[in-house]
C-alpha cells in the first residue's frame, strides 16, 4: 500500500503543476482580490441572514419577505455578472471536470479495469440497470 500512497501523493503534486489548476487559483485570487465583488458577497450574506430572520418570525411580514428576496436576486445576479466571479466559475467547472476524469480513471482502475484505457463518461450513472453500454 505504501507505494500507492507514494504514487497518491505524486498525483497530488502533478494535479496541483497543471494548467487548470493554477488558472483556477489564479482566478480565486482575482475574485478574493475584488473589493466589489467583496461587498456584493457580504450583502448577499446579509440579505440571506434577514431573510432567516424575517422568516423565523412568528408575525413575519410576507411583503418584507418578498422585498428581501427580491433584493438578494438582484445582489445575486450582480455577483454572478461580476467579471473575475465569471472567470473563477469558468476556471471551477474546468478544474472540476479534470478531478472527476482523474478520479474516475483511479476508481475504475481500483475495481479492476485497464488504467491504460479506462476513462471517464460524463453519461454514466453508475447504475448499471440504466446503462446502454459505455462504449
Amino acid at each position: 500500500m505504501e507505494k500507492s500512497i507514494k504514487l497518491a501523493r505524486e498525483l497530488g503534486h502533478a494535479i496541483q503543476q497543471e494548467e487548470f489548476y493554477l488558472k483556477l487559483n489564479a482566478a480565486k485570487d482575482k475574485a478574493d482580490a475584488d473589493e466589489t465583488l467583496q461587498a456584493l458577497i457580504a450583502l448577499f450574506n446579509q440579505k440571506r441572514v434577514a431573510i432567516n430572520n424575517e422568516a423565523c418570525k412568528s408575525d413575519r411580514d410576507e411583503a418584507t419577505l418578498k422585498s428581501l428576496n427580491e433584493e438578494m436576486r438582484t445582489v445575486y445576479s450582480q455577483i454572478m455578472s461580476n467579471e473575475n466571479m465569471m472567470a473563477y466559475n469558468d476556471a471551477k467547472q474546468i478544474f472540476d471536470s479534470a478531478v472527476q476524469r482523474i478520479t474516475a480513471i483511479v476508481t475504475q482502475s481500483a475495481e479492476g479495469e485497464d488504467p491504460d484505457t479506462t476513462d471517464f463518461d460524463a453519461s454514466c450513472t453508475h447504475d448499471c440497470s440504466t446503462c446502454g453500454g459505455c462504449h
